[in-house]
């Protein structure tokens, strides 16, 4: 797998159908950058979107991958394992979403228990001090990095669906 071949590839597929990078971008759902830097070889697309690359061009999957045209057409059985692949992926993608939202959720506990410590007559208490702080600390850590962690996975498992939805 050469990505300047694909590159390569990818520019002519978009010239022939006669649109700018920004008019592909948006067919794919990425920015005009993505797309140039797709065509300078310097990033590879994810495999869901070379799917959608591939139907969007009427070209072989095989055919983007090798970077150059053939005759043959790909066969059904492999386009299925390939989709199969995808999504077993983002399966695993999936479950690992659940369990940092999961620690989103314990991170949100922590917080609702430090300001219920904070609020009551218990804050007096050295021990109940330090676990209320203990307790702030670990919410507020937990929720970013779970806010950081999800945001880009979510919108990208969510974009794949739908593509692969549509092709259904």
């Amino acid at each position: 797998m050469n990505p300047k071949k694909i590159g390569a590839l990818l520019k002519e597929l978009r010239n022939e159908k006669g649109l700018t990078q920004e008019q592909f971008a948006e067919v794919v759902h990425v920015s005009n950058r993505t797309v140039s830097r797709w065509e300078n070889g310097n990033n590879m697309p994810d495999l869901d979107i070379l799917i959608q690359i591939s139907d969007y061009y009427e070209i072989d999957l095989r055919e983007l991958l090798d970077g150059e045209r053939k005759s043959e057409k790909m066969n059904k059985e492999l386009e299925e394992t390939v989709l199969k692949a995808v999504d077993y992926t983002n399966s695993e993608t999936e479950l690992y979403i659940k369990r940092v939202h999961r620690l989103l959720f314990i991170g949100a506990m922590l917080w609702l228990i430090s300001q219920l410590i904070g609020h009551t007559s218990l804050v007096d208490n050295n021990v109940m001090s330090t676990i209320s702080d203990f307790s702030e600390g670990a919410a507020c850590g937990m929720v970013v990095c779970g806010i950081i962690i999800t945001s880009r996975h979510g919108q990208r498992i969510k974009a794949f669906k739908q593509r692969l939805l549509k092709r259904q």
